[in-house]
């Protein structure tokens, strides 16, 4: 009797060690993965990876090297139907030579500083003039040319990530390579101050884009950056987007020139296009014959997003966007004050993406936090002056879900 008495004791033993060290269920927030391999080689002769970020929830996102490139956004549709809802290229040489900046990051000053230039503390700064008169993302070679290094990726618990760094010396923003007539003689060609920035994508399991923007500088600089990805919510190729359903929590926007340098007036949206305080279709208003509309050919401007005060860097959210036949909503949360709508005006049906479809004007839109375009010209506007000891950051959140008429309605 004692004999099966021990007997039972050691196989209770090794029972509950078993169960101990047996797997268990997963964590509720199981992990995703990133995956890296060769996207090919610049015309310089760098290389460039491809990382991909997969969440628990089967949403990818494929990022490269190259301008930091949002290449790819899948995502289902109602029916669970995947789809990529991110326009782009399938090859390194056309994001080289042809791309109308899709996806990628853009810098060191995102959009437009009128004539290419600006003064900072009494010293005047010339850039590339590559957008008429204008200087535009950056200049010729902007962030969105530059092959980026890779300094981090993994999986920390329910996030995904990649950390990407790029140091942009002192003069960047000018080339040469084109005249830039607005600029005397006695300026100082290119952006002053070495910057170090810093950009981080990361995918969690609430199907979130978190970008993190982070820069430092040795020198007084102006800087702004954003992601510029053009989105179509019914898929890649599948045509325009003028009937998405769009709301942007704005009440003001800046109006600009015929060359879309902001003209520094802060009127309301009420009553114009660019009233999207409740949501309507994209269409609503794109071809009217409303000056700013005709001189942007659809929308490019800036909202001025709705804050308690122009201090206030407290996340908030900046649009949501419906497309009602895939079901499929983005909503956008940043700390930024201003948010760019650009309907994909330019696009003329001479670029293919993937899908083998041309791309056509208004078959996309890109949806850009910011700082105002010509801020370091409009001293009415948030400055986005950065100077040695300080941090620039800002963050981003792109979130993708699903309606399928059976939750929260789309009065919002």
């Amino acid at each position: 009797m004692k004999g099966l008495s021990r007997l039972f004791f050691v196989v209770v033993v090794i029972a509950l060690g078993l169960a101990l060290i047996a797997p268990g269920p997963a964590p509720a927030w199981s992990a995703g993965k990133i995956e890296k391999q060769p996207y090919g080689t610049t015309a310089d002769g760098l290389a460039v990876d491809e990382y991909t970020l997969t969440n628990n929830k089967g949403m990818e996102v494929k990022i490269i090297t190259f301008g930091g490139i949002i290449t790819s956004i899948k995502f289902p549709d109602r029916k669970g139907k995947m789809a990529n809802v991110a326009l782009g290229f399938d090859n390194l040489q056309d994001y080289e030579t042809i791309n109308p900046y899709f996806g990628c990051i853009t810098g060191r000053y995102a959009n437009r500083i009128a004539k290419g230039m600006f003064t900072l503390d009494g010293v005047t700064y010339c850039l590339d003039a590559n957008n008429g008169p204008n200087s535009l993302h950056g200049g010729f070679k902007g962030f969105d040319k530059q092959v980026w290094e890779v300094t981090d990726y993994g999986v920390k618990g329910p996030r995904v990530f990649l950390k990407l760094h790029h140091l942009s010396p002192a003069g960047s923003g000018w080339t040469g390579q084109a005249p830039n007539p607005s600029c005397p003689a006695s300026a100082v060609k290119g952006y002053p101050g070495n910057l170090n920035t810093y950009v981080t994508y990361t995918l969690n399991n609430k199907n979130q884009i978190v970008m993190d923007y982070e820069a430092t500088t040795d020198a007084p600089t102006v800087v702004n950056l954003t992601n510029h990805t053009y989105w179509n919510l019914a898929g890649e190729g599948e045509g325009a987007i003028y009937g998405h359903i769009l709301k942007l929590f704005a009440d003001k926007f800046t109006p600009v020139d015929v060359t879309l340098i902001p003209t520094g007036d802060l009127p309301p949206v009420a009553g114009t296009p660019f009233d999207f305080q409740k949501q309507k279709p994209i269409n609503d208003g794109i071809r009217s014959d409303h000056e700013q509309i005709v001189f942007g050919r659809g929308f490019d401007h800036n909202w001025v997003l709705k804050r308690s005060s122009p201090d206030d860097k407290s996340m908030i959210r900046a649009a949501r966007m419906f497309e009602p036949n895939s079901g499929r909503i983005l909503e956008i949360w940043t700390t930024e004050p201003g948010i760019q709508f650009y309907s994909g005006n330019f696009l003329d049906g001479s670029l293919y993406g993937p899908s083998g479809r041309a791309y056509r004007q208004g078959d996309s839109l890109a949806l850009e936090t910011q700082h105002y375009p010509d801020s370091p010209n409009q001293s009415n506007f948030p400055s986005t002056v950065l100077r040695p000891g300080e941090t620039y950051k800002t963050t981003t959140i792109f979130q993708l879900r699903v309606w399928r008429g059976d939750d929260d309605d789309l009065t919002w």
